[in-house]
């Protein structure tokens, strides 16, 4: 295959891929673990990840399991912007596991579950030819070649690179039981000479042209028990950029002879933090150097990138999963941080949770059945059994799905009171669920059934939106406002802390004058308290009030999703007035509207007057035209009509 080809790659990683379960019971024993954090994992894995949130376009030739897991990987790469058609589905193994502690700030202990496991697997026969022709640059990891097929496979690799005048890298990623020195439970072992690793690696060192590892792993490469006698071994046996990682010490890079101290190469900033888990930083460092190295930038900034990276990963739990993006990294470089735990500093963790979140729909039209002291309600007035509700919902949502047909953009506000089989039910429609967790009317604020808003949350799909009605008005009392605030934060830190979206919807004409700031006041109160939600949920409002808002939005949380218009139980007619007050505006996203659409159904089916057919086809009939008015407004809106 001619070198000409095309390169629409920056780096393929191979070898490992792994499901990572992360205790989360920090300072803890491994055996005391009562709960776990699930990631992507594994050396070359973590690094396509990291290279991608850091701008690259990466891809990955590993195997994975024909199962759960292995479709978890699988997903979680493709959403990750990874290419993945270097990535094999294994019709006979498992996707490999692997368990991971924090004991303490120098214990991590951690159990490799790897025998005859999916990527283990990999051989020959998994490296294309053509796909290492589509990158600049491949990467290869030492553990891989501890088994003689994996090491068939990253030198078929490394050959067919070398051919074609692509870059190699070489991260050592050294794992002594993985080579069969230690045991099961020695995952977390770092060095462990051996002739035999060292003789294997350095047949690997001629060929590449970025060697990347700690002072541990550069002294296995270089077979000498001090780091600089092995980092000159390496030197001689390699014309290759050497980078020494140092842990809180950055790294230093070689680019040619050797000095005579270790500190007298090239660096680049470093970045004292906590050390609250070092799994994966070494993953993280690399991704934040290809970055560089592969833009040819100088090494200076490689190095800072790298140790940037590093920072982040050493100050958080998860690898993969928690690593920054190019817009985290980039302010923590020009800014830094007042705080040395990073994942104490809000403004970071509000970016990166912004900008690695699901892309989620830019537009959503929602049916709002979450509804329950509405529909006990009609129930009750009909004299029929509450339990019934549930059925109805269900009739929801098959008239949701009638109208989205499969298209992207529609969604549904289901609870999980009188909504779990409808929630059930909505599974595979690829709706956008908004999910209530307030007490229905409650003002002050209160959540629904008591107890742990958190450990209640941990239980919801990690698609649902959390949402909250709060009503707020700029002229409540201070109690008040206290007693609420206090519980919008509670909510604020709950979901960001298990990892769910936020919908805040606020309503303050109820209990106050409506002026064309009223709403834009009150979110800028919640946005100096520090709560950031994904979406605002917002009720109808003059055009001038809707772009007060957006400018509240756009000046406080650029990366917010947007606002949703609710409807209030207004008839359809006043409704399509108000979409045209909001049309066009670029904060309102969509609305999710209920009563306007189920209440006349509800009614008449409860008391017996229609059957379910008929309340689909009419809540269907009434979602469709919404959606049509809503469409056909903001067309119109950007025809300037």
């Amino acid at each position: 295959m001619s070198a000409s080809a095309l390169v629409d790659l920056d780096v393929i990683c191979i070898g490992r891929s792994s499901v990572d379960l992360y205790g989360q019971q920090v300072g803890g024993r491994l055996e005391d673990m009562a709960s776990f954090s699930k990631a992507v994992g594994g050396c070359p894995t973590n690094i396509a990840i990291g290279g991608a949130r850091l701008g690259l376009k990466t891809g990955l030739i590993t195997r994975v399991g024909d199962e759960h897991m292995g479709r978890f990987v699988r997903e979680r790469l493709a959403r990750e912007g990874v290419d993945v058609a270097g990535v094999k589905t294994d019709p006979t193994r498992l996707t490999s596991l692997v368990l991971l502690g924090i004991r303490d700030d120098k214990t991590f202990p951690l159990i490799f579950y790897r025998d005859n496991c999916a990527d283990s697997a990999l051989d020959e026969g998994d490296v294309d030819e053509a796909y290492v022709a589509r990158a600049a640059a491949i990467l290869v990891s030492g553990t891989h070649f501890a088994r003689p097929r994996n090491a068939a496979a990253q030198s078929k690799a490394i050959e067919i690179a070398k051919r074609l005048g692509r870059r190699v890298a070489f991260d050592v990623d050294y794992r002594p039981n993985l080579w069969g020195l230690a045991g099961h439970g020695a995952g977390e072992e770092r060095y462990i000479s051996s002739a035999d690793v060292t003789a294997n690696l350095q047949r690997i060192l001629p060929l590449c042209d970025l060697v990347v590892g700690t002072e541990e792993e550069l002294m296995i490469a270089g077979g000498r028990e001090a780091p600089l006698d092995a980092i000159r071994e390496v030197r001689r046996l390699t014309k290759a950029l050497i980078v020494c990682k140092r842990g809180p010490m950055g790294c230093v890079a070689f680019p040619g002879a050797i000095p005579a101290s270790i500190e007298e190469g090239v660096r680049g900033p470093g970045f004292p933090v906590e050390v609250y888990n070092v799994l994966g930083a070494g993953d993280a460092f690399m991704s934040g150097f290809l970055r560089g190295w592969l833009r040819d930038e100088p090494l200076e900034t490689c190095c800072a990138w790298a140790n940037a990276g590093g920072a982040f990963a050493v100050s958080r739990l998860l690898c993969s999963a928690e690593y920054p993006t190019f817009a985290e990294m980039s302010s923590f470089v020009a800014n830094g941080s007042p705080h040395r735990a990073l994942r104490r500093d809000a403004d970071l963790n509000h970016l990166h949770w912004a900008t690695t979140r699901d892309p989620g729909h830019p537009t959503v039209m929602a049916l709002a059945i979450d509804h329950r002291a509405h529909l006990e309600k009609i129930a009750d007035d009909a004299g029929a059994d509450r339990a019934r509700i549930s059925a109805f919902k269900k009739l929801a949502v098959a008239a949701a799905a009638e109208v989205a047909a499969g298209r992207p953009g529609y969604g549904m506000l289901l609870d999980g009171k009188w909504g779990r089989e409808a929630l059930f039910a909505a599974l595979g429609h690829g709706f956008w669920i908004g999910r209530p967790v307030e007490e229905p009317g409650s003002r002050p604020l209160d959540f629904e059934d008591g107890g742990s808003l958190g450990a209640k949350l941990v239980e919801w799909p990690t698609a649902h939106v959390v949402k909250c009605l709060c009503f707020y008005h700029p002229d409540d009392s201070a109690e008040m406002k206290a007693r609420q605030e206090r519980e919008l934060l509670r909510l604020h830190d709950a979901a960001r802390t298990v990892g769910r979206e936020l919908l805040v919807e606020i309503i303050a004409g109820k209990n106050g004058p409506l002026g064309d700031r009223t709403v834009a006041d009150v979110l800028s109160r919640l946005y100096d308290l520090g709560i950031r939600p994904d979406w605002w949920k917002l009720e109808p409002q003059s055009r001038a009030s809707w772009r007060a808002v957006g400018e509240v939005v756009a000046a406080r949380d650029p990366l917010c999703r947007g606002a949703l218009m609710l409807g209030l139980d207004a008839p359809e007619a006043e409704l399509l007035g108000d979409f045209r007050a909001a049309a066009g505006v670029p904060v309102v996203k969509g609305f999710a509207v209920g009563r306007t659409i189920f209440v006349g159904p509800a009614q008449d089916w409860f008391a017996g007057r229609i059957d379910d057919a008929k309340a689909v086809a009419t809540m269907a009939a009434n979602f469709a035209r919404l959606c049509d008015a809503w469409t056909s407004a903001n067309a119109d809106a950007r025809a300037g009509v």
